[in-house]
């Protein structure tokens, strides 16, 4: 089966939100290409939410649910008490009138499945037989702990989450049901594709939109709802909402509730130090708990709106459930091993003198490259998931000594001007055209105080293109070659300036010894034509003929003049 989450390769455009916002850091790069590295990805979803590109993709199952309705199963769907988040002023009656449309034989609410869960959990406060107990209805906080925090798993409630409890509840009652469970989370399809006993499809709330767009189905937006008593677990997917449907009658228990990964993993930080003890926390892997899930259309999130209108449908009893005890709903958690060897000290103090961090002082920990230290990203580059280049200190280090490399090494003058002709760069090849010790005596001057400005501000107003034009400065004595480029995205006039003076002396020098000999040849010719007329009569036209030839030569030089 395909991974929940996917990358497309295209697209990706190098600014490493994704690794920025990933909690595990499961995504390598490499090609100009993020990559998600599925054996240790929670599928928080963070990627999925954070890619300003959309080059993370949540796998599309609806063909897989309408196949299903299609070959004639009883379809029945378990919906996620989130829905009150993209379906805001409407009622579970509302919704599920649009799900009976699209072809469902039955829908009831997930949070059946959180009735029979919360009350378990209460079991296990009652028996004092647990220091620390984790809530595992989200998923992908129960992946993390099974793929990166193993030490936390004994502290994890091992009972079904409320999906899959409401999965066995109904097939249970529905011996040939097939269950969809519909909600805001990506992780819920990798929890249903590992425990198909229970559920048998997930669709996301992106999906549902889809589908009810294609079959141009609305959902009607006056709540029909007659007010139920009986709904307290609908309080679930909001933070806190779990402790606020429990009885937590155990007084020797703290109650806390975390929620966003940051928290997450400051707390099961804190819980492996072992300073924390006799405490039930319900953890979350979103920021808000479900209502603020990463498959709900970002249009229609409003966190503070979607949390008093869950609590406002919310009844104060439960649901009628049939009562389970903790061996019915029990499900064993186990460790993921995705753990890598280490590199050495040696190996990561090479890969950070390789990025130019020769000391402490230079290993900037700035976050632009998605990891929190250097040394992380170190570590990173070499288990392959990361490269050099994505640290932006690094590349602009290298760019900037290469620019200045070239810039300060080539024999041609450069200079930098801004739209009003000041100076902003200058490097010595110019200085010495000019006649100045060093940039610092020209730098933010008007460049009126060293040239004259003509030439460039018609470049600057686009009245002319020059490449590679002489000129004498008469300031300086001096002949140049001159290019001068208007840099429309920057806003600045590039001058490059070659002092080719020798160049011309050399020349001058040439033409002056060219007349010279002009001067040397008129003589020969003048004096030598008197006697050719003499005996002109004797030679006839070769007389003629010898006159054309001086006077050709003579031509010669003159064109070499020019």
């Amino acid at each position: 089966m395909e991974h929940c989450l996917q990358t497309k390769k295209s697209n990706c455009k190098n600014c490493y939100k994704c690794i920025r916002g990933c909690p595990t850091k499961s995504i390598s790069f490499s090609s100009n290409q993020a990559k998600i590295i599925h054996d240790e990805c929670i599928l928080c979803g963070h990627c999925f939410v954070s890619c300003p590109q959309g080059t993370k993709v949540i796998r599309d199952d609806i063909k897989v649910v309408k196949d299903m309705i299609a070959n004639g199963d009883k379809v029945i769907v378990s919906l996620a008490p989130s829905f009150f988040a993209p379906f805001r002023n409407c009622g579970f009656d509302n919704v599920k009138e649009a799900l009976l449309k699209l072809g469902f034989y039955d829908v009831e609410e997930t949070a059946i499945g959180a009735t029979i869960v919360k009350k378990v959990y209460d079991e296990m406060l009652d028996d004092n037989k647990h220091d620390i107990i984790i809530s595992s209805c989200c998923h992908s906080v129960n992946l993390l702990l099974q793929k990166h925090h193993p030490k936390c798993l004994p502290y994890l409630a091992n009972v079904l989450s409320p999906m899959l409890a409401h999965g066995e509840d109904i097939k249970s009652r529905h011996k040939d049901a097939k269950v969809v469970f519909i909600g805001p989370c990506i992780a819920k399809k990798d929890e249903s594709d590992k425990n198909k006993v229970y559920i048998d499809a997930v669709l996301t709330f992106l999906e549902l939109d889809k589908m009810l767009k294609d079959a141009n189905i609305s959902v009607e937006t006056v709540d029909k709802d007659e007010y139920k008593e009986k709904s307290k677990s609908r309080l679930f997917p909001t933070s806190g909402g779990i402790l606020s449907s429990m009885e937590c009658r155990n007084k020797n228990y703290q109650y806390l509730v975390i929620d966003g990964m940051d928290n997450v993993l400051r707390a099961l930080n804190d819980i492996e130090s072992g300073k924390v003890h006799h405490c039930f926390i319900e953890m979350s892997a979103c920021s808000g708990s479900c209502i603020n899930g990463p498959a709900i259309s970002e249009k229609k999130k409003a966190l503070l709106q979607d949390y008093l209108y869950v609590h406002q449908k919310a009844g104060k009893k439960d649901f009628d459930v049939v009562n389970k005890n903790y061996d019915d709903i029990r499900k064993d958690f186990y460790e993921i091993n995705v753990k890598k060897a280490r590199p050495s000290e040696k190996e990561i103090d090479r890969i950070l003198k390789e990025m130019g961090k020769n000391d402490k002082s230079k290993e900037l920990n700035c976050g632009s490259c998605g990891y929190n230290t250097c040394r992380e990203k170190a570590i990173a580059i070499l288990e392959g998931k990361a490269v050099k280049e994505m640290c932006l200190p690094y590349l602009m280090e290298k760019a900037e000594s290469f620019s200045e490399n070239i810039v300060s090494n080539t024999p041609n003058g450069l200079m930098v001007l801004d739209e009003e002709l000041n100076i902003q760069l200058m490097n010595q090849s110019m200085c010495k055209i000019i006649g100045v010790p060093d940039s610092s005596f020209v730098t933010g001057k008007n460049v009126t105080t060293i040239l004259e400005p003509d030439l460039y501000a018609k470049v600057l107003c686009g009245l002319e293109t020059i490449h590679g034009k002489k000129e004498y400065l008469t300031e300086y004595n001096k002949f140049v070659e001159q290019t001068i480029v208007f840099d429309h995205q920057f806003h600045i006039l590039i001058v490059i300036m070659r002092d080719i003076t020798a160049e011309e002396i050399e020349k001058q020098n040439k033409d002056e010894l060219l007349k010279k000999s002009i001067e040397i040849t008129n003589k020969v010719i003048d004096k030598n034509m008197r006697s050719v007329q003499e005996i002109a009569s004797l030679l006839g036209e070769t007389a003629a003929e010898t006159k054309v030839a001086l006077l050709s030569l003579k031509d010669t030089f003159k064109d070499d003049i020019k």
